[in-house]
């Protein structure tokens, strides 16, 4: 399971600490990520999102009781065509 986000692809990062007398630390970041269960075409999947895609919107949160009307929404939608 990598910890990966799968919207933008922020990963893990290496680096060094640098303490205030310059001694070198080796360190991992990772990001923050949330596991998150959204809806994908009409299936309902869980996908791991940083919290900055979550927040600026590009993922929709889905809930317990909103996938009924999710689909309901998506079969009412009108598919438009370019007459």
């Amino acid at each position: 399971m990598a910890r990966r986000c799968d919207i933008c692809g922020k990963g893990t990062v290496s680096g060094n600490t640098i303490s205030h007398a310059k001694n070198a630390l080796r360190r991992v970041w990772k990001p923050n990520l949330i596991k998150v269960k959204t809806m994908v075409g009409t299936k309902r999947k869980t996908i791991k999102v940083c919290a900055r895609c979550l927040k600026s919107g590009k993922v929709v949160k889905i809930l317990a009781g909103e996938r009924k009307n999710a689909i309901r929404d998506l079969i009412k939608t009108p598919i438009k065509t370019s007459d």
